[in-house]
């Protein structure tokens, strides 16, 4: 029998396959008997093409045979085993010869070097009440947190290696249970030639990176995490990939992958290729891979880089560098089909996950369903509340009385789409600084400062994201050759802030107002945005049941006693937490737990609470029931 079905070839071409790696790539089987490996690949501009490997002692002995006219390449080599090296041999139709890596293989060798490995993909999954649930745990009305990690550098070993992923799991579960996080992102760990793109610019689809380990390390990790109760995102990468030679670039002589011509297939920011979202079989290749971790690493969450530069045309192109669609315009009509097509493929096959889009621009419908016109991720980073937030932080506080806009005006777009709040890598790095760094102030004032920025994102309406190290505030802009500076906790201040974090995380699990209605208008009701003199915001986050929480927030390092704020409900309020508290590095400028509201109207309100305010602090209040 073929190793292909007519099905199999019919849904490749058609751009319709979503688990191409089942076919091509290195296979272990038998035929006739022989334990051995399948190769398949696709190359349809090639002239030949043949297998070598450390088991052919790197000799083109074994040639592959076209499957029909699919424009694949297939076949048995008998007697080749786990973790057997190779590459293929691909002859242009011009008589030039290449060796390229498999697209789509399980495995590489460490790089520098650049061959394919053959591997399997067993492993004996313990996370079943863990994949069983998970859908209650990504949904939009649940709690998520997220710790953004890049594997490389979050710690590493005495002598300045990496940590393996085994490694990493010993050290990571406890620590992110510790700081209440409810998911970890995974910067991209796809096979990647160069260690500096952060994994941004991979070459393998559809392997994890040697560096820290093999698949089953990876998959181990990630099981481990499943079993303590934390879910697993992972960055994944359609946007572009590198020119590297033995990668997808001109693999069989041809702009097989990329655009042919460099105004649609070279990125120029990045000097990478673009993918040809119009070829069926590119398609049926990337949306192969989304499903390839959904299925073989039980990931959560896939976080897809870069889609404001796969939505148009002129992203970072000046006029004539650019080719318009055919109805004249901007929108890269492919990639949005391509990303439509991608999302309902992955929660048609994976209902309990989510997608989340990188993407910085007012496209409409990014987080809404292709059936209403939507690009139908799950999620949306809000690029527009990061921006204006960290404008807003910067400034002086003398200032900040004259831009609450900044912080106010987000109210316009808050559930637009379903959001992320991302205080991510890129805030950090390029000479940007570190978030603590980026406070203005003396010393105190830049921690108080950083707490603040802090309690403004877990009271805001959306979902968290946190880079590593800004959980306790380095002083350092992320450097991704070295590990994060754990020893800055012996520092007092630093040790605050990740206590405040871990307490930020807890009430934000534990508070249904602060993350059921985080992608609804029902859930956030303003207080007050226009005091000027004194630079005070406050607003309430409500629950399905009516419950609520009061977020006040004094901007300026000036304490304000007794100031009165309209509240929507009378009652005895308690305060649950206060990023100026003592534990947490603060003043502990107010001892005020509980006070009771008055009938004093205020700010539209029929009632109000008098609360002395403690400098650069945001405080949550608490109704008792």
């Amino acid at each position: 029998m073929s190793f292909f079905t007519q099905d199999d070839l019919y849904h490749f071409n058609a751009g319709t396959a979503t688990r191409l790696h089942h076919r091509l790539g290195a296979h272990l089987g038998q035929v006739d008997g022989q334990q051995g490996c399948h190769f398949a690949v696709w190359a349809p501009g090639a002239r030949s093409v043949h297998v070598l490997g450390d088991f052919n002692a790197w000799h083109s002995t074994h040639a592959l045979t076209p499957v029909r006219e699919s424009g694949i390449w297939y076949g048995f080599v008998a007697g080749v085993g786990v973790d057997a090296l190779y590459k293929f041999r691909v002859q242009s139709a011009s008589g030039a010869i290449v060796d390229k890596a498999d697209p789509v293989a399980f495995a590489a060798e460490l790089a520098p070097k650049t061959a394919s490995r053959v591997a399997n993909l067993d492993h004996a999954w313990k996370d079943a009440e863990w994949m069983r649930d998970r859908a209650s745990k990504n949904a939009l009305d649940a709690p998520m947190s997220i710790y953004e990690l890049h594997v490389g550098s979050w710690r590493r070993k005495p002598d300045g290696s990496w940590l393996s992923y085994t490694e990493l799991a010993a050290e990571l579960i406890p620590y992110l249970q510790r700081m209440r996080f409810t998911h970890v992102e995974l910067m991209p760990i796809a096979e990647h030639p160069f260690y500096g793109s952060w994994g941004y610019q991979v070459t393998g689809y559809f392997a994890a990176s040697a560096r820290y380990g093999s698949p089953q390390d990876l998959m181990a990790l990630i099981d481990a995490l499943h079993q303590a109760g934390i879910g697993v995102m992972l960055d994944w990468v359609p946007a572009h990939f590198p020119t590297d030679a033995h990668g997808l670039g001109e693999f069989d002589g041809t702009h097989l992958y990329e655009h042919a011509d460099p105004r649609a297939g070279f990125h120029p920011d990045w000097k990478t290729y673009i993918f040809n979202y119009g070829r069926h079989e590119v398609r049926s290749f990337l949306i192969s891979s989304a499903i390839f971790w959904l299925e073989h690493y039980h990931i959560d969450a896939l976080r897809v880089d870069g889609v404001a530069s796969m939505l148009y045309l002129d992203y970072s192109r000046e006029e004539g560098e650019w080719i318009p669609n055919n109805e004249g315009g901007n929108h890269n009509l492919q990639a949005i089909a391509f990303l439509q097509e991608l999302n309902t493929a992955v929660y048609r096959e994976f209902p309990g996950v989510q997608t989340i889009a990188e993407e910085s621009t007012a496209f409409p419908g990014v987080s809404r369903p292709v059936h209403h016109g939507g690009l139908g991720f799950g999620l949306k980073w809000d690029m527009g509340w990061m921006h204006d937030s960290l404008a807003f932080f910067e400034r002086d506080p003398i200032h900040r009385g004259h831009h609450l806009e900044e912080l106010s005006k987000r109210a316009l777009w808050a559930f637009s789409e379903n959001f992320v709040l991302p205080l991510s890598h890129d805030e950090v790095v390029h000479g940007k600084g570190s978030l603590l760094a980026r406070m203005p102030g003396d010393e105190w004032q830049k921690f108080a400062n950083l707490r603040l920025l802090l309690g403004h994102m877990f009271g805001s309406p959306g979902k968290k994201l946190l880079f590593m190290g800004g959980e306790f505030g380095q002083w350092q802009e992320w450097e991704h050759d070295t590990a994060l500076p754990w020893q800055a906790l012996d520092y007092g201040p630093h040790a605050g802030v990740q206590s405040l974090v871990a307490e930020l995380n807890a009430l934000y699990r534990k508070t249904p107002a602060l993350h059921q209605l985080d992608c609804e208008p029902s859930g956030f009701t303003w207080i007050h945005t226009g005091d000027t003199t004194n630079a005070v915001m406050a607003h309430t986050r409500q629950a399905r049941d009516g419950s609520r929480v009061l977020v006040v927030m004094n901007l300026t390092p000036v304490p304000r006693p007794g100031y009165r704020l309209g509240v929507p409900s009378a009652g005895v309020y308690q305060r649950a937490l206060d990023t100026d508290e003592a534990r947490f590095g603060g003043s502990a400028y107010s001892t005020v737990l509980r006070t009771q509201s008055s009938s004093e109207k205020v700010h539209g309100f029929a009632h109000s609470l008098v609360l002395d305010l403690a400098p650069l602090s945001a405080s949550f209040w608490l109704l008792d029931a």
